[in-house]
Parts: structure tokens; C-alpha cells; sequence
């Protein structure tokens, strides 16, 4: 081998050293160091349990949600039966017999205060209070009989009752027009 040819191979190998010790380097730069690798499981653990405290929260509200749409259903189904005892009293009160009206009028404020316990309350309808569409359902609507009772309330057809702050059932009225 010449000279040249010996300085050439030598100048390859150079090369090829040069090369080996690039490549070592950036495989040392890829690999994250320890501190790196620490905030990362940090950074994983946090949103985990941030997740998890979501998953907590929207669980827990999904359970009153369901208890109050529950007690919702029941209610709603024992307002007919409230209405039939007022029904049933008005009836009871024509006629002469004060012990059977006394012990309705007792079961029935028993009742009444059951489901008042509960979260029912009434929504308190009186002819000539203004009509509030957010509030009433207006069954129909009849010609006033005085100038003052246009787009007011002339008279209840059902009582309303609310649960909490949530309207169960409107009051059906009959507006002035």
C-alpha cells in the first residue's frame, strides 16, 4: 500500500470514528435524563387524578340528579290523587255530616303535609294576579268582564306545585283577553 493510500484509509477510519461518536452522542441527547423521566410520571400522576376528582364530582351529581328525578316521578303521580281529595272534600262539605268531613279534611292534611316534607309545595294562583307564561298554562282565554282584568288571571282550573325550585306541574288558568 502507498502512502497515499495508507493516509486516505487513514482519513476513513477518521471518519468513520467521527461518525460513531456523533451517533453516540445523539443517542445519549434522545435518552431523557432521570429528572426528565420524574417530571413526566409527575405531569401523568397529576392528570390522573385530576381525572379521577372529575370522574368523582360528575358521578356524585349524576346520583342527586337521579334521586331528585325520582322523587320527581313519585310526586308527579300523586297529584291526581290530591286533586281528587279536594274534589272529594268539596263534595263532603255540602253535605250534614261533620264527623266524615272531619276525618277526611284530618287524612288529608296528613297528606298535604307528607308531601310538603318531601319539597312539594303549591304555587299560589288567585283571580287577578298577572299571567306569567314562565309560571301558568293558559288554558283559554275569555273576554274580560272588566277593563283592569285584560291579561290577567280570571280563574284556576288545576292548582300547580313545584318540587324545590323545579315546577312539577303548572297551574292551569284562564286569562283575560
Amino acid at each position: 500500500m502507498s502512502k497515499e493510500e495508507k493516509i486516505e484509509q487513514e482519513e476513513i477510519n477518521n471518519n468513520e470514528q467521527e461518525n460513531q461518536i456523533k451517533d453516540n452522542e445523539e443517542v445519549v441527547k434522545e435518552e431523557p435524563t432521570l429528572e426528565e423521566l420524574l417530571q413526566q410520571e409527575k405531569d401523568k400522576y397529576l392528570r390522573l387524578f385530576a381525572e379521577f376528582e372529575n370522574y368523582k364530582k360528575r358521578t356524585s351529581k349524576e346520583r342527586i340528579e337521579l334521586f331528585k328525578t325520582a322523587g320527581q316521578e313519585l310526586m308527579t303521580s300523586l297529584l291526581p290523587i290530591l286533586d281528587d281529595f279536594d274534589r272529594g272534600l268539596t263534595e263532603i262539605k255540602k253535605s250534614k255530616d261533620k264527623e266524615l268531613l272531619k276525618g277526611m279534611q284530618l287524612i288529608n292534611d296528613k297528606f298535604k303535609n307528607t308531601l310538603q316534607s318531601k319539597g312539594l309545595s303549591e304555587i299560589v294562583v288567585k283571580a287577578g294576579d298577572n299571567f306569567d307564561a314562565e309560571i301558568h298554562e293558559a288554558i283559554t282565554q275569555i273576554p274580560a268582564p272588566e277593563e283592569k282584568l285584560k291579561g290577567k288571571v280570571i280563574d284556576a282550573i288545576e292548582k300547580g306545585y313545584k318540587l324545590g325550585d323545579k315546577i312539577i306541574r303548572f297551574p292551569k288558568v284562564v286569562v283575560g283577553q
